[in-house]
């Protein structure tokens, strides 16, 4: 080093540690922020090139299928969206007619078992650890008799779970990655992105909104919501959701009788949904297993959820026969309940508890004067859009009414009424292509917030 750049160094030096300490003065020599050079006579400071960062990454390679899906899932997409309109409108009062949530109150004597039996966890008579994966003995005996009852359905072969969505994710787990689906459309979005996420599709192809290795049963009002099977090419699996959600139809006991049929001469599985079977008001089947023949070929699940307000105590069942068997002739329960042992520790025992407080005769009582509260919400808002000179259908036997915006993008109409009225629906297109020109408007509210949701709508489309 030159005589000048030694004076420069030890200058710089000599100033900087006037201000700053010995630890500072380490780190500036260290990262080297200031070099003097000589140019041209004159002596300069300049900075060095910091050294870029790097970010870590493992040597895991991503699941592809995760990749495979398309946005958010929707109701998270619909939170996210409602979330945003709120910042945008702080004062806004916006009523969410969206997401299937309950909004009522657990009944009483639902409660009053839960909080008994969480007391007794603190004593040491009442307390207890685990407990079986399949469910308390008593309470899968109470859900056969209760909801089965003649109809062949044993303690044995109910599974107490944390709900029916857990129990979809589960099922795919069990049939794995090679089996080809179906399913109703529009359907609930689960039934699809589980079976992405564990392989079971091809790509999704945005110019017909579908993801390949899906068989799309169209179900639309020229069908009575129920899909031509003529049409249907073969699968493993069905995922058949009645009273359906999006479109709250539920099908008759004809149109089941088909659907067993169907599947018996194609060996297929039926896996069907009854979470909203409590809201048939109708001759429509409750069970799958009303209908004869449909032991081989099926399994239920269904859900306290919508029934006792249930959506955040988590607490469901899934009812799997005996007589439903594989191809080599091996029981499909028994690898269930290894899947279940497997994944799942069982079912909250205060859940349970609650669980068997529904299924009690007061229960049953406390859970039908619900659901008779959100029926009400729903003829409300079937005469709403009816008034106005809407297509409307679905709301007799489910908590959802499917209202037609021909010729519309329905997250177009979405925005336009959260935009302009504050409220929150829910898109046809989410459910699936099959529900593009709809929204679906839940009844799941406060009655004072339904009927102002209601006096909105008549002042935007009057």
């Amino acid at each position: 080093m030159s005589a000048i750049n030694r004076t420069m160094s030890t200058s710089i030096a000599s100033s900087t540690s006037t201000f700053l300490g010995s630890n500072d003065l380490k780190k500036i020599r260290a990262s080297k922020v200031l070099i003097p050079r000589r140019v041209n006579g004159v002596v300069k400071c300049v900075a060095s090139p910091s050294a870029e960062k790097t970010v870590y990454t493992t040597k895991v390679s991503r699941n592809n299928n995760m990749a495979k899906l398309q946005a958010g899932y929707l109701f998270p997409e619909i939170a996210r969206r409602r979330s945003a309109h709120m910042q945008k409108h702080p004062d806004a009062q916006v009523i969410s007619l969206g997401i299937g949530d309950t909004t009522e109150p657990i009944p009483e004597v639902i409660t009053s078992a839960m909080s008994k039996r969480a007391l007794a966890l603190s004593t040491v008579d009442g307390y207890s650890g685990y407990g079986a994966e399949q469910g308390e003995k008593q309470l899968r005996a109470a859900i056969a008799s209760t909801y089965y009852a003649d109809l062949g359905i044993e303690e044995e072969d109910i599974f107490v779970s944390d709900g029916a969505k857990s129990d979809i994710s589960r099922l795919q787990v069990l049939f794995g990655s090679d089996v080809t689906i179906a399913v109703q459309d529009p359907s609930y979005p689960a039934y699809v992105d589980s079976s992405v996420i564990l392989g079971q599709t091809g790509q999704f192809q945005k110019d017909i909104e579908k993801y390949g290795n899906i068989e799309y049963m169209k179900c639309t009002p020229e069908n009575g919501f129920f899909p031509d099977l003529s049409k249907v090419s073969r699968t493993d699996l069905i995922y058949f959701c009645s009273p359906n959600n999006p479109t709250g139809y539920a099908a008759s006991r004809d149109q089941l009788t088909r659907l067993v049929q169907f599947a018996k001469e194609n060996g297929t599985i039926i896996v069907y949904d009854s979470a909203y079977a409590m809201y048939v008001s109708d001759d429509s089947p409750k069970s799958i297993f009303e209908i004869p023949g449909a032991k081989e070929v099926a399994l239920e699940v269904s859900s306290f959820s919508k029934y006792a307000g249930f959506t955040g105590v988590r607490l469901g069942w899934t009812a799997i026969p005996k007589e439903l068997l594989y191809s080599d002739g091996f029981p499909v329960a028994k690898d269930f309940n290894r899947i279940v042992c497997t994944c799942f520790n069982g079912a909250s025992n205060i859940a349970q508890a609650g669980g068997m407080a529904c299924v009690s005769a007061e229960g049953i009582k406390a859970m039908h004067e619900v659901v008779g509260f959100y029926k009400e919400n729903t003829n409300i808002i079937v005469d709403t859009f009816n008034s106005l000179g809407f297509k409307v259908y679905g709301g007799k036997n489910a908590p959802y009414v499917w209202v037609h915006f021909p010729g519309q993008s329905s997250w177009d109409v979405f925005s336009e009424i959260l935009e302009k009225t504050h409220v929150v629906t829910t898109p046809g297109s989410g459910f699936g292509p099959g529900g593009e020109g709809f929204v679906r408007v839940s009844a799941f509210g406060h009655r004072e917030n339904v009927l102002e949701a209601c006096r909105r709508f008549k002042q935007l489309y009057k």
